[in-house]
């Protein structure tokens, strides 16, 4: 099982840019897909997930009204929509997927993705 992200890059503070995780392999039992992020000097933290059952997402606090996770198709595959991107978001930006009970907790993930910069300038 491999999952691969992309559309890392450098944008400008107010910019919007998307992220996308495409899953390969064996994917049968899945039921989360999400996304974290680690900023320089910062510890791993949620950022949004996507779980297939219900259709139903969650994010955290501090991108809730700026970002959405949406499926892409019937592919094993969630884009990640940033709008109104600050300085903040500034991180290395890691998709995971598994069938985690708690989608805030990277621990219940089985499968990571190689991570991908954003960085926002101001």
């Amino acid at each position: 099982v491999q999952l691969q992200a992309s559309g890392g890059g450098l944008v400008q503070a107010g910019d919007s840019h998307e992220l996308s995780c495409a899953a390969s392999g064996r994917t049968f039992g899945w039921y989360v897909m999400g996304w974290f992020r680690r900023a320089p000097g910062k510890e791993r933290e949620f950022v949004a997930a996507f779980r297939w059952s219900g259709s139903s997402t969650e994010y955290a606090d501090s991108v809730k009204g700026r970002f959405t996770i949406v499926r892409d198709g019937a592919e094993k595959k969630v884009t990640l929509q940033m709008n109104s991107l600050k300085p903040e978001d500034t991180a290395v930006y890691y998709c995971a997927a598994g069938s985690v009970k708690l989608a805030r907790d990277a621990r219940g993930y089985d499968y990571w993705g190689r991570g991908t910069q954003v960085t926002v300038s101001s």
